[in-house]
Formats: C-alpha cells, structure tokens, sequence
C-alpha cells in the first residue's frame, strides 16, 4: 500500500490527559472494564491474543509458553508493592535490557512514571483482568489496553518480571509495550532512548563524551535546569565485560544517572562537578570529590549543604567535570516537553512538530548526494527570530523520526538511513528547486546518515530563516516521518508545500488567418481526406490524424498516442456535445499540444521519450499548473510507471485532466479571472 502524503503543518505537542482510545472496538478502558464487570467475565483482547502470533513472527516459540493471569500464578498478586522502583524490573528471557534501563529511569520521575503507569490498577474487588499504559507515539498519546494474560514456563513469567514474585506492573507495562510494537519479538534490539521517548514525548540525545562539544557542561546544566532525564554509562568491548568493576569503583555497561551539576569553591579556585547515582544504591565513585576525598575537607560547610553533600553509601556521587570525561564514555539526554514539567520549571523548552511522508516518485528523492532528486523532498521553513538569554544564537534540536518501523518488522521492513540538511533561506516563498541546491552548500546538517528510528541533534545558528529538508538516504524510499523541533526561544516553522495554482493563458479564439500555414494545410488535407465534406473527426479518427503528424517528427520520441488520450482531447475541445472535432477545434488544441511537446521535450533530459516523475513538478508548473505534495502523489501514482517514469501519452492525459478540472473549479469559484488559487490543504 503506497504511503500517502501527510500535511505537515505544524502542530503543538499532545497532553497525555487526552490519550487516544486504541482497542478496535472502540472503546475506552473504563467502559471495556465496566462491560466486564456487569457480564461477570475476565477481559480477554482480540487484538494481542494469547497466542504464538504475539510472541514471535519470525520463529516458533523455543519452548512451550503457558498463558497465565496472575492470579493463576500467585496466591495475592499485586499491581505495585510497596511503590514502583527500579528493583522491580528484572530481565526476563527476551533479552531487551534497554526497556528494563528505561524502565528503571522512568521509575525515578513519580510524575513521569503516573502519566505511563495509571496508579489507580489493581488486583481488587473490581478486577476484571483489564489494564491499561499510556504510551507517546509520533506527537500523540495512546492508551493501550491490555488484558493480564501472560507468558509463563513452569509456573513462572519467562520475560520482564518484579523481584517481589506477587508484583506485576512492570510485567504487564512491558505486554502492553509488545502490543503497541506488534509482539514481543518486536522488542529485541532498540535503544533505552527510544523508549524513553515513548514513555515521555520527550527528545533524545545521544553524546560520545570524547567527542563532545566545547559547551558540554553548559548543554548538561540546562539539561538538569529542565529536568531532562540524563544517563550515562562507560562502554564495553565484549559481553566478558558487563557488570565489570573499574579500580575506581565505577562499573562498565551499567546505565547510571546524572542527577546534579555545580561549581565549588577550592582552594581559590572554581571546580566543575557533576553528580552520579547507581541506580543499584550502591558501589559508588572511590576518586576525586568522591564522598570521603579529601578534597571537601577544603570546601566550606555551608557549600557542602548546597551541594547536599553528605557520605553515605547510597550509590550517590560527586566527580570532577574532568574527570566524568575521561571515565565516561557515553551520556544520552531525553529533554522533556513542556506538558511534563512541573510549572515553577523556568526553563522549559518551545516545541513544534511536523509529520510527513516519504512517497517514491514525488517526495521520496534521497540525500544531497543525488541532486536531481533531493529538491523533491519535504521542505520545512524555520524562522528563528529570538536570541538565546546572553548569546549571540538561536538553539534548538532537530529530531527526525522515521514512523512505525518497529511494528512493521513482521512485514520485513527494516530501519531506513535518514537524516537532514539545513539551509539559509533565499528569501522567496515556495518549495525550492534543483538548481537552489546545486549550487547552494547546506548551513548544517545531521551529524550523520544513520538506521536508527530517530536522528537528533542540537545547534546554535544566528537568527534568521532557515530550510530544513528531512530526507531518507536513498532515494525512492518510502516511510512516515516526525519532526519535532525544542527550541530555547520560541521559533515558527512552515511547510514549504505549495499552494495549488492554476495559471492557464487566455484561450484562444479560432479565426480565419489570411494565410494559412504549410502545418495547417496538411492537418486540413488529412482532415478531409478522413472526415469527408462535415470536416468532423470521432476519437478513432483523430487517432489516426496524431499519430500519423507526430511520427514524422524527430524531436520526440513515444510509441503512439492512445485512443484513450483522443477521447479525453475530444471531451475538452468539443464545443458543440456531438462527441466529434472540427477542423477549427483541432486548430485551437494543436497550439496547445505543441506548447505541451516543447514542456516535455525541456523535461526530456535524456531524451527517451519519458521523463522521471520527480520533474512532474516543475513540468506542470511550467504548463501553468502549480500542485502541492498531495495532489503531485496522486498525481504520479496515476501517470507513471514503475520505474517513475512518465511517458509523452500519460503526461498528455495528465494536462487534459488539469484543464478539464480547472475548468470545473473556474465555474464553481464563479470567477471569470483565469489565476485561481486553492488553498485545499486548509
């Protein structure tokens, strides 16, 4: 099924509180639980059922999976023991330990936590075997509905469970992940990033330390001023080296959290400090400004209580800047939306989202390096007006995310390589064409072309207008995608697709000319010859007449033109409704069908006698036609073929629809004006 075009106006982010009903009949979760309740049944959901099918769609369950409800499991099951932390989350035997990492960081923020996990559930008198998460998916928020049937061997929860055997939330948060992804299979292999965006709307960042920015410390301290979710952790060169102890107390392949960073006062002099947590509530930091160093022997008491310094071992620590650099080697950095933070937060990012779709043949045309087709792709305009407080930039992330790639796995679709490119505005209105990029170098960029679901990253340009172009690597791939742009300053964003225009030229009236051509005479001799005395031709005649005055020519190259084509020329020349042309009808539509050969032999580069239908934009423009991205993918999912070519006879067929069509739309507009503008996406 093509991808269709989706408009990509932008839109503010969406508030969990509204979260969307997904189950397919329609309900929500209270009335699908209040329905269980009066029928005296345990919900059962047709659309993850107990089944193979929701586990795996590339192999067959490795053992026996028995589906239990926990109350076939334990004796006194309980939704959340003793509140939710990150000790309830175990792995299981699916092996996807970057949900359990973000899990664990989800369980640090309790508003954060409420929004995805409903704390109003339980096993109680009203348990009706329904649950329900609320998940961020491309700028809106769903609700997935779930009922408690899980998967077990032996008695026992074979993926994600609690330490406490009678504990079930994290269980049933993952289920309710694998339904939202199309199964559980869907989870192996992703990124603690991704899924931290899904629990929180939120934008992810990824840094390698050794490669940071000059601004870095600067970058993590507004980060912690938002409440930005920050984690870190130190690489691993083999699985041998997971959970390995480093002599300064530091262990490898472990997800830490950065929850604090300061300067103090030592010794004359302003030291950078960050602050680490374990999330296992020990095994701490033993170096420099670690709980007992001797370095807070030289800092006044009162600035170790600002820094609520105190040596415990609670898995806690403080680290010189410096040396968090060495020791580290990677921090990711989920900035929140501002829905998410508490209002004394002052300093809350702007948001804008945009979504789109990549569509072979019309707005699917690659990466820079393949300039004929790169123009095509979706243009956004990016207006930064404003000023970071004290600098002399504008900053903002750019984060481009390609859609549902994950839930498509079982159909076999993988990751595509996508990134952007960043221009200065020219200063004209409309979506740019080839030659701009030709000869124009990009402003910035994404760091790099890469297959993960999102690319991100953060940059500081001068104030001014800017046009961010989302592409794919390749050209004629086709994905939904999402934009989102933070920004420090409010920025204002456009999509570039352009109004539909008609600008056709005054019609011409047929009158006698005092001399006629040598063209004219052989177009009348033929008539003559096929007509007889009425000078009127039906479709297979004029057929006849085309093919026969085209073949001659050598500057256009097709096989003939269809008897189709001759119909649809008849319907819009024929002034009197007998079906047929005359001479002075056809007269009128030969000066159109040459100024209609020199367009496509211009678009012709290779004179084949087609043209790619990524020129079908410009070609119909030059024929007086301006389309947006919509109507150019119906456009070209009509007309070419599948190699996206278009031959002389379709793009024919194409301008007599246009006409035909423009001339409804003058009649309805109750217009006399031949420029009419239709602003159909509005």
């Amino acid at each position: 099924m093509p991808y269709l075009y989706r408009d990509s106006k932008p839109r503010p982010p969406a508030m969990p509180g509204a979260a969307h009903a997904t189950h397919s009949s329609g309900k929500a979760y209270k009335e699908l639980k209040e329905d269980c309740l009066n029928r005296g049944v345990l919900f059962e959901d047709p659309d993850f059922p107990a089944c193979s099918s929701s586990l795996f769609f590339s192999e067959k369950p490795p053992i026996p999976f028995i589906w239990k409800r926990p109350p076939d499991i334990v004796k006194d099951p309980k939704f959340i023991l003793g509140g939710a932390t990150r000790t309830d989350i175990c792995l299981g035997d699916l092996g996807d330990c970057w949900l359990l990492a973000a899990i664990a960081s989800l369980t640090l923020n309790e508003k954060t936590l409420a929004r995805v996990v409903p704390l109003d559930q339980n096993f109680g008198p009203d348990y009706a075997g329904i649950f329900h998460f609320r998940f961020w998916q491309h700028n809106e928020w769903l609700d997935v509905v779930i009922d408690d049937r899980l998967p077990t061997f032996k008695g026992r929860l074979v993926f994600l469970h609690s330490a406490e055997h009678n504990e079930f939330w994290s269980a049933l948060l993952e289920k309710a992940y694998a339904k939202l992804n199309g199964s559980y299979e869907a989870l192996k292999g992703g990124s603690s990033i991704e899924a931290m965006e899904d629990f929180t709307g939120g934008v992810g960042e990824m840094y390698e330390v050794k490669k940071a920015p000059d601004n870095f410390y600067e970058i993590l301290e507004k980060s912690l001023k938002r409440c930005s979710m920050v984690g870190c952790s130190i690489n691993i060169s083999s699985a041998a080296e997971s959970e390995a102890k480093t002599p300064f107390g530091l262990i490898k392949g472990h997800a830490y959290s950065v929850t604090g960073i300061d300067e103090v006062s030592y010794r004359g002099q302003q030291v950078q400090l960050v602050r680490i947590r374990n999330p296992w509530g020990q095994v701490e930091w033993n170096g420099p400004w670690s709980d007992n160093s001797l370095e807070w022997r030289s800092v006044s008491p009162s600035e170790q209580r600002c820094l609520c310094q105190a040596a415990l071992d609670d898995g806690e620590f403080w680290m010189k800047f410096e040396d968090f650099k060495v020791h580290f080697d990677k921090v990711e950095i989920c900035n929140l939306t501002p829905d998410a933070l508490e209002d004394s937060i002052a300093h809350k990012w702007e948001v804008i989202t945009h979504q789109g779709s990549w569509v072979r043949g019309s707005t699917a045309g690659g990466c820079r390096n393949f300039v004929e087709t790169f123009w095509t792709n979706p243009q956004i305009k990016l207006h930064l007006t404003e000023k970071d407080d004290g600098q002399d930039g504008c900053t903002f992330i750019a984060a481009l995310m390609q859609k549902d790639r994950c839930k498509l796995k079982r159909f076999g679709a993988e990751k595509l390589t996508i990134g952007y490119s960043i221009y200065e505005s020219p200063g004209r209105d409309g979506h740019l064409d080839k030659d701009f990029f030709r000869y124009h170098p990009s402003k910035a960029r994404s760091k790099t072309y890469i297959n993960l679901r999102e690319v991100s990253n953060r940059f500081k340009l001068p104030p001014g207008d800017y046009i961010l172009v989302p592409t794919t690597f390749e050209p004629h791939q086709e994905a939904d995608f999402c934009l989102r742009i933070f920004s420090e300053k409010k920025a204002i964003t456009e999509d570039l697709d352009e109004n539909v225009a008609i600008d056709l030229p005054e019609p011409l009236n047929p009158t006698p000319s005092p001399q006629e051509t040598e063209e004219e005479k052989q177009f009348q001799a033929l008539f003559e010859q096929i007509s007889g005395e009425d000078m009127e031709i039906a479709a297979e005649e004029l057929e006849y007449v085309l093919n026969s005055v085209l073949k001659k020519s050598t500057n256009i190259k097709f096989k003939n033109l269809s008897l189709i084509s001759c119909r649809n020329i008849i319907s819009l020349m024929d002034t009197s409704g007998n079906g047929k042309l005359e001479f002075s009808e056809f007269k009128v539509f030969w000066e159109k069908m040459k100024k209609w050969i020199n367009i496509f032999l211009q678009f012709d580069f290779d004179k084949s006698g087609s043209m790619s239908s990524y020129e079908l934009r410009s070609a119909l423009k030059a024929a007086g036609y301006q389309l947006n991205n919509y109507l150019l993918q119906l456009v070209v999912l009509r007309y070419s073929d599948e190699q996206f070519q278009v031959g002389f006879d379709d793009f024919l067929n194409c301008l007599i629809r246009l006409e035909n069509a423009s001339r409804v739309f003058q009649a309805l507009s109750g217009k006399n004006k031949e420029s009419i503008n239709l602003n159909i996406g509005e």
